[in-house]
C-alpha cells in the first residue's frame, strides 16, 4: 500500500505550480476574450485603422531579452553559480522595468498620432489590452523583486524550496513574454 502512496506523491503536481497554471489558464481565457471581442467589434464597422508605433516592436525585443536573461539566471542558480545568477536576475528586473517604460512611451506615441484612448473603439482596445498586459508584467516585476530579495539578502543555497519559488517566477515571466509576442503579432495582423 505504501508503494502506491509514494508513487502517487511522486506524480502529484506541487500545489503552487497548480495554482500558477490555473492562474495562467485564466489569463489566457481573459486575453482570448479580449482579442475575440476586438475581432467581433472590428467587423461591426466604424473602425479606425492605424499602424502600431515601432516602439511596441522595441519593447517586444526587451521582453524577449528579459526572458533569456531570466532563463540563464535560473540555470546559474541550479548550477550553484551565485554571481551570474544575481547579475542575470538583476538584468531581468531592469529589462522588465524598461518594458513597462517603453509600453508607456508606446501609449504616448499612439496619442501623438491621434489614436487616443477615446478616439475610436479600435484604439480603446489597444490601450486596454496592452494596459492589462502591462499590469501582469508589473506583477511579474513584483515577483522578481521578491526573487532578488531572496537572492541578495538570504545566504546563497539552491534548496528545493527556493528552486521551486524561482521556477514559478521563471514560468510566469516566460508566460507574460509569450503573451506579449502573441498580442503584438495579433495587432500587426489586424492593422
Amino acid at each position: 500500500m505504501s508503494a502506491v502512496s509514494s508513487e502517487y506523491k511522486q506524480n502529484k503536481i506541487h500545489s503552487h505550480k497548480l495554482a500558477l497554471w490555473v492562474g495562467i489558464a485564466t489569463i489566457i481565457m481573459m486575453f482570448g476574450a479580449f482579442t475575440s471581442a476586438y475581432i467581433v467589434r472590428r467587423a461591426a464597422g466604424n473602425w479606425y485603422e492605424f499602424k502600431l508605433p515601432d516602439i511596441f516592436l522595441y519593447n517586444t525585443l526587451v521582453i524577449l531579452a528579459s526572458s533569456i536573461t531570466l532563463h540563464f539566471a535560473f540555470r546559474a542558480f541550479k548550477k550553484g553559480m551565485e554571481k551570474p545568477y544575481k547579475l542575470l536576475l538583476l538584468t531581468t528586473f531592469i529589462l522588465g522595468i524598461a518594458f513597462v517604460v517603453l509600453q508607456y512611451q508606446g501609449w504616448k506615441a499612439l496619442t501623438a498620432m491621434g489614436a487616443t484612448f477615446t478616439a475610436n473603439p479600435s484604439t480603446s482596445f489597444v490601450y486596454v489590452i496592452s494596459g492589462v498586459h502591462a499590469a501582469h508584467v508589473l506583477g511579474g516585476v513584483a515577483a522578481l523583486v521578491v526573487a532578488m530579495i531572496h537572492g541578495f539578502y538570504l545566504p546563497f543555497k539552491p534548496t528545493m524550496r527556493r528552486k521551486l519559488r524561482f521556477e514559478l517566477v521563471v514560468n510566469y515571466w516566460h508566460f507574460v513574454d509569450i503573451l506579449w509576442v502573441y498580442l503584438v503579432v495579433f495587432f500587426i495582423l489586424q492593422s
